[in-house]
């Protein structure tokens, strides 16, 4: 995806042992990167003619004290609905993190942790070590020493599990920083979009609900012409996957799965406004454009929602 294969750029031209430090740029298909702060002013210039030459990239340029701004082209933004729709679970895999090793978590269940922290260490470990493998690390096991822990209070975990669901419990864990205040049950099982736990997985439902209404009608994704993709929700939505490989590893690399899980939010939100959008709910406007679209909007997130271990439904 645009930004594995930008870093990928970036990396052959100033060297594999730089950090490119990818950032969102000033709108939709920008993306910025601080290289140029640690190549000086020859290389960085080098680097964004290197970056030219790309048929993808529509320009490169050393903007502001250090920064390289890179602008893909429409297409490449536009026709990532195709690529992410056809890549399935693989949009998300990277080789951000090829030669990096991190240890294996313990097969330890989150739910039977004796609070909300331990719970949410538990399953920060186990999801920091799945998102680095994702993004190419190597994971090592190691052998488990047996610990008997000392007797605890009952935990709180697993009433919220039967109040909540399982699905809810889960991302509102994953998505609780270090130190943060624990989950209250009775927020996380609302049905509500003001609900993360909810709104990711309504995102993957409403996207669904597109594809399967024009299946209905005897619409099926074909054609594809991406100067068709042009309205501000959907150029924002296809900004927003297009960060799908990169931020799995940058909440890997920082051991934060609670900053993918915000991610996603992100992802749900964009796609949303975009799923309520006249172009996807007037039956005269759906084109295979935005079929496509809606495809790679319903396939990232269930990517994303695989990684963290919650269930993406079709109807909710």
């Amino acid at each position: 995806m645009i930004t594995a294969e930008l870093r990928r750029a970036i990396l052959d031209a100033a060297g594999q042992d730089q950090e490119p430090l990818l950032r969102p740029g000033p709108g939709p298909g920008r993306y910025t990167s601080s290289l140029p702060f640690r190549l000086g002013q020859k290389k960085a210039t080098a680097l964004a003619a290197s970056l030219t030459a790309e048929p993808w990239i529509a320009t490169a340029d050393i903007t502001g004290p250090g920064y390289l701004t890179v602008t893909v082209t429409h297409d490449a933004l536009a026709g990532l609905a195709v690529r992410i729709a056809q890549a399935g679970p693989a949009c998300v895999a990277s080789h951000a993190l090829r030669g990096h090793t991190v240890p294996g978590p313990p097969g330890t269940d989150p739910a039977a942790a004796p609070d909300w922290p331990s719970a949410r260490a538990t399953l920060a470990t186990q999801l920091t070590a799945r998102l680095a493998a994702t993004a190419g690390a190597t994971v090592i096991f190691y052998a488990e020493r047996a610990v008997v822990p000392p007797p605890a209070p009952p935990s709180p975990l697993p009433v919220a599990v039967a109040y909540a669901g399982l699905d809810a419990v889960r991302f509102a864990l994953a998505r609780m920083p270090p130190g943060g205040p624990p989950p209250d049950a009775e927020v996380i099982a609302r049905y509500v979009l003001g609900n993360p736990a909810y709104a990711v997985r309504y995102a993957h439902a409403a996207a669904a609900a597109v594809l399967r209404w024009a299946a209905a009608l005897g619409t099926i994704p074909a054609g594809f012409q991406p100067r068709l993709l042009m309205a501000p929700p959907e150029l924002a939505l296809l900004d927003a996957l297009s960060w799908l490989p990169e931020r799995v590893a940058m909440a890997a690399r920082r051991g934060r799965p609670d900053e993918f899980a915000g991610y996603l939010e992100e992802l749900a939100a964009r796609t949303i406004d975009t799923m309520s959008t006249t172009g996807f709910t007037t039956i005269s406007s759906i084109s295979s454009e935005r079929l496509w679209l809606a495809d790679a909007a319903r396939t990232g997130l269930a990517a994303g929602l695989g990684l963290l271990g919650v269930d993406a439904p079709e109807r909710i």
